[in-house]
């Protein structure tokens, strides 16, 4: 029966904090966009294509954390890599980077809870399971999100690092989406909700 009536109401969380999330984190928007702008030249959002529902193609919005130059075409982050900033370093530390998100999810782009959204041209290498997975919004965070919160661990620099996230990783992104899909609902998303919580404040 939840799975009837989860998705609307689910659309009405998501809209409803979201918009209460900007106006009172808009205080932590301002002074990180103006600790973005005095330190490195650029933007203060950075904007990539993304694959939502239906695989509509969306701009998936950060906070940036590299000199513009080096933002540019971005794809992956290894670990203590160079390009961060200062200030970006931090940002990723505590996931505040992904803060802009929230316009995002009002937008409809979107959940609060889903699988993270994926660059199309990953995509195109699993096209059966993004077909199944895109049935429901991306989200800000989901289970791969939680099990793979420290992925720049795992992607050494001076490696083949699309390989290695194509062949290694990306596939039990997609076998924890999976098991996502099988298990959504309230209590589920509130659940997963709380554990990326716990896991960005005590770990």
């Amino acid at each position: 029966m939840e799975r009837i009536w989860y998705p609307k109401v689910k659309r009405l969380f998501d809209a409803t904090f979201s918009a209460l999330g900007i106006v009172f984190l808009s205080p932590l928007f301002a002074i990180i966009a103006l600790s973005i702008k005095l330190t490195s030249k650029g933007p203060v959002i950075y904007r990539q294509v993304r694959l939502g529902r239906q695989k509509i193609p969306f701009h998936l919005y950060k906070f940036r954390t590299m000199g513009i130059a080096d933002a540019k075409g971005l794809k992956f982050t290894t670990l203590d890599d160079p390009r961060v900033t200062k200030v970006g370093r931090y940002l990723r530390k505590f996931k505040l980077d992904e803060l802009p998100q929230l316009i995002n999810v009002l937008k409809g782009d979107m959940s609060f809870v889903g699988p993270r959204p994926e660059l199309p041209e990953f995509a195109e290498h699993f096209p059966d399971a993004f077909q199944k997975i895109l049935e429901v919004r991306p989200g800000i965070t989901d289970l791969a999100s939680i099990k793979f919160r420290d992925e720049s661990k795992l992607i050494e620099s001076g490696t083949d690092i699309e390989r290695i996230y194509l062949e290694k990783i990306l596939p039990r992104k997609l076998a924890y989406n999976m098991e996502y899909l099988e298990k959504c609902g309230f209590l589920y998303d509130m659940s997963l909700i709380f554990k990326t919580l716990y896991a960005i404040i005590f770990k």
